[in-house]
């Protein structure tokens, strides 16, 4: 007799890693049923507040209460602006709620002192920033964190302007590279500027979330109960 699969659900605020997470998901951990939520005014609304509102606490909560419902052993979250969201409703729910720039910030840590961070969004930039900064304290180290806004980044690639994105990350990347050992891209759309930049760019580690976080969400699976 077969074996249940265990089943992944993955939250998205942006339609476009829906993909990439797929993909993911079917090379690391291609013995999980995974199956994507998406709503992309999660995140709308939280840059039109400049940070998540109560209501978006509360309604990314029911997306994760209903995931636990639905049968999802557990849930990834790739939304690193809904950081704050995911660790105020972990204990409403008895399944792992996993945020994606966990791992990355770990790693981070322990790759260097000097870390920078990356991003086109306030929104984002503030909770990874303080999500390293409290993976750093638990560590003991003395680690400087520099968090960079990739100004006008963001702004460009809702106009479809992916290149003058890349540019200006690209750049961003560069100079943060230039006095760290280590530089994170706060949101996992970032990830693909990497493809973009010739070897020899920047000179240091640049971490990104989307395999890193696929990566943790694979020990935590295989950690759980077997279905019967």
């Amino acid at each position: 007799m077969t074996e249940p699969k265990k089943r992944l659900a993955i939250l998205h605020t942006v339609a476009g890693l829906v993909v990439t997470f797929q993909q993911l998901c079917a090379e690391l951990m291609s013995n999980a049923e995974v199956y994507h939520i998406v709503d992309e005014s999660l995140l709308k609304d939280t840059i039109r507040d400049g940070a998540p509102s109560p209501v978006t606490y509360r309604r990314l909560a029911d997306y994760l209460r209903g995931a636990e419902e639905a049968g999802a052993d557990a849930v990834l979250v790739t939304c690193s602006s809904m950081g704050p969201c995911v660790e105020a409703a972990r204990p409403l729910i008895r399944i792992p709620v996993v945020r994606v720039d966990e791992a990355m910030a770990e790693k981070a840590v322990q790759t260097g002192q000097r870390i920078g961070v990356a991003a086109t969004l306030a929104t984002t930039l503030k909770p990874t920033t303080e999500l390293i900064e409290r993976k750093a304290a638990q560590t003991g180290g003395k680690h400087t964190i520099t968090p960079r806004l990739c100004e006008g980044a963001f702004e460009a690639v809702v106009r479809g302007d992916t290149s003058t994105h890349d540019r200006i990350v690209s750049q961003c990347l560069r100079e943060l590279g230039a006095n760290t050992d280590v530089v994170v891209l706060a949101q996992a759309s970032m990830a693909r500027v990497l493809e973009t930049m010739k070897p020899g760019e920047i000179h240091v580690p640049v971490l990104s979330s989307p395999r890193l976080g696929v990566q943790y969400m694979a020990e935590i699976m295989n950690r759980l109960p077997r279905k019967t």
